[in-house]
């Protein structure tokens, strides 16, 4: 896999971020009916898991502002604390400057053990940059799968 994985993280946010263009703050709020979270929501969760699993596992420093974590740790819903006070700017210029990032301090790291391995809800342990990385693309996939749904509810 290799660098191969850079090119996959960067396919991946690409199509996220293609497809919240047109996406502004006060629709991106919207729970539609049947759903936990709005498209702020997944979109800060997906840069929350991706900056721990890049940067809190090896030590490296994260890019977390302030209410991150509270805002979209796993398990937490928008609904349960009121409206999210993060901006869907920020989370949109966090999330397009997040690859190069993580590339930029990863590129020939990927082998590299990290300081604690971690276990998924799922039971996939993850024990190596390479390792973490890819789970990214799995979650990200995930998380970009419900925006879709949650903006097709919000346009029909």
């Amino acid at each position: 896999m290799s660098d191969y994985i850079f090119t996959q993280l960067r396919f991946i946010r690409a199509n996220t971020l293609r497809d919240v263009v047109d996406v502004n703050d006060k629709m991106s709020e919207i729970i539609p009916v049947g759903s936990n979270n709005n498209i702020k929501w997944n979109l800060g969760h997906i840069y929350l898991i991706q900056e721990r699993f890049a940067f809190y596992f090896t030590k490296e420093n994260m890019l977390l502002p302030e209410l991150f974590i509270e805002s979209f740790r796993p398990g937490t819903k928008p609904h349960s604390k009121g409206k999210i006070e993060v901006g869907f700017s920020e989370i949109i210029q966090l999330l397009e400057g997040q690859v190069d990032r993580v590339e930029s301090t990863f590129k020939n790291r990927l082998k590299e053990k990290t300081n604690e391995s971690y276990t998924t809800s799922k039971g996939l342990h993850l024990s190596t940059v390479e390792e973490f990385l890819s789970f990214c693309l799995y979650h990200e996939g995930m998380h970009y799968e419900k925006v879709k749904v949650i903006k097709k509810l919000l346009t029909t």
